[in-house]
């Protein structure tokens, strides 16, 4: 089998000792799915007012990206509140 540069470096790492066993690696991975889990549970409405233009506007898009609008609309304030939003104009 192959290795990329990357894996290969990763291996001698490993070979060397370098790494070592976490202590309660299961209390981790149960707070880490936790934290996922929450990441991804909508659990809580919101009621904006918006022009209807604009909303046809995310209707069109969210047509042609395949998804429900509000689905859309959740994606790029998500985007926006973690810094991942791009303005293409920039």
């Amino acid at each position: 089998m192959k290795l990329s540069k990357e894996e290969k470096e990763l291996l001698q790492s490993v070979e060397k000792g370098e790494w070592r066993s976490v202590r309660g690696v299961k209390k981790h991975i149960r707070c880490f799915k936790d934290y996922a889990r929450e990441t991804v549970r909508k659990d809580k409405r919101v009621n904006i007012r918006m022009s209807q233009k604009d909303l046809i506007c995310f209707q069109k898009k969210a047509m042609e990206e395949g998804l429900p609008y509000q689905t859309l609309i959740s994606s790029i304030l998500h985007k926006y509140i973690n810094g991942r939003l791009i303005d293409k104009a920039s």
